[in-house]
C-alpha cells in the first residue's frame, strides 16, 4: 500500500490524540471529582478520542491512487526546522521575561522567518494580537500569566 500526504497526516493526528489522551488521564482531580459526571479530565478525555475517531476515518478514507502519493520534493524542511527551534524558544523565554514579551517576539521571529521584513507590518501583526490574547487569558478568564523572572527581580520582587 503506498502511503499518500493523507495516512501521514492521519497517522501523525492519531499518534497525538493517543499521546493527549494518556495524558490527560494525568490530570489530577480534586477530592470527589473522580465521581462526578464532568471533570477536568472530562473535556480532554472526550477531545483525544474524536480526535482517535476522526485521524482512523481519515486513514481509512485516504486517496490510494498514484496521484495522491507522498512527494517530498518542494518542501522546505530547513524553515520548518527553524520554526521547530523558534518554539523551543518561545518555551525557554516564556518563565524568563514573561508571556506578553516572549509571544511577541516568537510572532515576529515567525513572521521574521515566513518572508515579512516590512517593520510596521511585524509590528501591526504581533503586538496587537499579543495584548488581545494576553487580555483575554489574564483578565477576562483570569488566567495567572507569570510577567517573567527578570521584570520581576528589576521590580524587587
Amino acid at each position: 500500500m503506498p502511503l499518500s500526504k493523507d495516512h501521514i497526516g492521519g497517522l501523525v493526528f492519531l499518534c497525538l490524540s493517543v499521546a493527549y489522551g494518556y495524558y490527560a488521564g494525568e490530570i489530577a482531580l480534586l477530592p470527589g471529582d473522580e465521581f462526578a459526571p464532568f471533570n477536568a479530565q472530562s473535556l480532554p478525555s472526550a477531545l483525544a478520542v474524536l480526535g482517535g475517531i476522526l485521524s482512523i476515518a481519515l486513514i481509512v478514507t485516504a486517496d490510494r491512487s498514484s496521484a495522491g502519493r507522498l512527494q517530498l520534493a518542494g518542501y522546505d524542511f530547513w524553515l520548518v526546522a527553524k520554526l521547530l527551534l523558534l518554539v523551543v524558544l518561545l518555551g525557554v523565554a516564556l518563565p524568563w521575561i514573561g508571556f506578553l514579551a516572549s509571544t511577541i517576539l516568537f510572532l515576529i521571529g515567525g513572521y521574521w522567518l515566513l518572508g515579512v521584513r516590512s517593520i510596521k507590518t511585524l509590528l501591526l501583526a504581533s503586538v496587537p494580537f499579543s495584548v488581545v490574547l494576553w487580555f483575554l487569558l489574564a483578565q477576562l478568564l483570569d488566567i495567572y500569566l507569570a510577567p517573567g523572572r527578570l521584570f520581576t527581580a528589576m521590580l524587587g520582587g
